[in-house]
């Protein structure tokens, strides 16, 4: 019975975790707009990694001035020689008194510093790459704040389609449980009912399609802002877009400056002329080098240690002698140097080649920076007539919403009396149907223009004083 009681209990408490973990599975997590943005800010993994790549440039662009760091040596060497050198031989010497007295020492230490005008240019190349990082990166921020609120308002506009969709589903249920209800009462004939089933019928498969597209995009939605895929979400804020008057001219004359992608083309332009300053400085100018040397050396071993009297040299011992002058030699040395690289000089070497290389390079960007100026006059008056039509459209199907819901309405209560076939009602409630989505893809696209407009100039137009601000 013992046995049982625990087993009971056992079952019960695993049975009470694999429920805890569902529901941890299933929790809702319900996100505003700007939650969204915010969470995706934060966790967006593409987003990590180009934080990666921006410390990256900026260690770089903060150590850059490593270059003028001088260059430090140590090293040390023990020798053995096998043979009597010939010199030793003509006095006398044929072989070494003992094993020790094969080995020398030698030690070293050098230091040198090298000096090139072009050091500098490199340097502010560094910190140009640096600055092109952070363009870079604003960049990256900006698309992913805008794809994350396209994709969270198309949600809204899928879900409120969904609800439409729903709702037809629902009302031709309705209308087939009251032709099952008349035709048993002998009211309609079974064609009616048979009608009313088969428009139900027809009307399930697309809500279900829906739900599933619906579903497929939420995880699409997670993933992109670093939810886990599967995490339930609700959204609540609307797809009521904010309204702004502005004109193409008045836009361009402010802001026309702010495009991330023309900032970064001029800072590539900087790198490039700051390479061909480089270039020129390390061509022209020479280098200039400062080094010093320093070796030290225990002389009573193989090399000079022997002598025709068959001094008996203790090499492994040479730190006792540090002190004794006869011991120990060392030889330093003070260089300064000026080089110049003729062979850079020359009008096909690599050095002229690369200058060339960048030369072309600028012109390309000139280019570049020219076309996309023309091409943001050409986004910015698209989204702005596509503002002002949404606008415009959006007023218009007010104003079908309206009208056909009142048809709508109407054709019901006849519907209901008798009076009207299944298959006007059924047309009345499609022209409604299509207008209430026709007004909602007019605001998705009003918003998602905005958001367009907002993104190639690079300001916020929208805000709690509804003015045009930097970001």
């Amino acid at each position: 019975m013992k046995k049982l009681l625990v087993a009971f209990s056992l079952t019960l408490f695993i049975s009470a975790g694999f429920a805890q973990k569902q529901k941890e599975k299933t929790e809702t997590v319900t996100l505003t707009i700007d939650q969204a943005v915010e969470y995706a800010l934060k966790n967006s993994r593409t987003l990590k990694s180009n934080d990666i790549d921006l410390e990256m440039k900026k260690r770089a662009s903060n150590v850059s001035w490593n270059v003028f760091l001088p260059n430090v040596s140590l090293n040390g060497t023990m020798k053995r020689s096998n043979e009597i050198s010939p010199s030793y031989a003509q006095k006398g010497i044929t072989d070494y008194p003992n094993e020790e007295s094969r080995w020398d020492v030698i030690g070293g230490a050098s230091v040198s510093w090298n000096f090139t005008p072009a050091y500098i240019a490199k340097i502010q190349i560094a910190k140009a790459n640096y600055e092109a990082g952070k363009i870079s990166w604003e960049q990256s921020q900006n698309e992913t704040l805008i794809n994350v609120k396209k994709i969270y308002y198309g949600l809204l506009l899928q879900q409120e389609s969904l609800k439409i969709q729903k709702t037809t589903l629902e009302n031709a249920r309705q209308r087939m449980i009251q032709a099952e209800a008349n035709f048993k009462s002998g009211l309609v004939p079974e064609i009616g009912l048979l009608q009313t089933q088969v428009n139900y019928e027809n009307t399930k498969p697309s809500v279900d399609s829906a739900e599933q597209t619906l579903n497929q995009q939420f995880d699409t939605f997670a993933f992109l802002i670093g939810l886990p895929v599967g995490t339930k979400i609700e959204l609540t804020s609307s797809i009521e877009p904010q309204y702004v008057d502005v004109t193409t001219e008045d836009l361009l004359n402010k802001y026309a400056d702010n495009d991330l992608q023309i900032q970064s083309m001029k800072k590539n332009m900087e790198t490039a002329k700051l390479g061909i300053t480089a270039l020129d400085l390390s061509t022209w100018i020479p280098t200039f080098a400062l080094s010093y040397g320093w070796t030290p050396m225990y002389t009573d071993g193989s090399t000079m240690g022997l002598s025709p009297l068959g001094n008996n040299a203790k090499a492994f011992g040479f730190a006792s002698d540090l002190g004794k002058n006869d011991k120990w030699y060392d030889s330093g040395s003070l260089t300064l140097t000026l080089a110049w690289n003729l062979t850079n000089m020359l009008p096909w070497s690599s050095n002229r080649q690369q200058v060339k290389d960048y030369r072309q390079q600028l012109a390309q960007l000139e280019l570049a920076v020219e076309s996309l100026k023309e091409n943001q006059k050409v986004q910015v008056r698209k989204a702005v007539d596509t503002l002002n039509q949404a606008k415009q459209q959006i007023e218009n199907m007010n104003r079908s919403v309206q009208l056909a819901q009142k048809a709508y309405d109407m054709q019901l209560r006849s519907y209901r009396s008798g009076t009207t076939e299944l298959l006007d009602l059924r047309d009345s409630e499609n022209s409604l149907n299509q207008a209430k989505l026709g007004q909602l893809n007019q605001k998705y696209q009003y918003i998602s223009a905005l958001m367009d407009l907002e993104n190639t100039l690079n300001v916020k137009l929208t805000g709690e004083s509804n003015s045009a601000v930097t970001k």
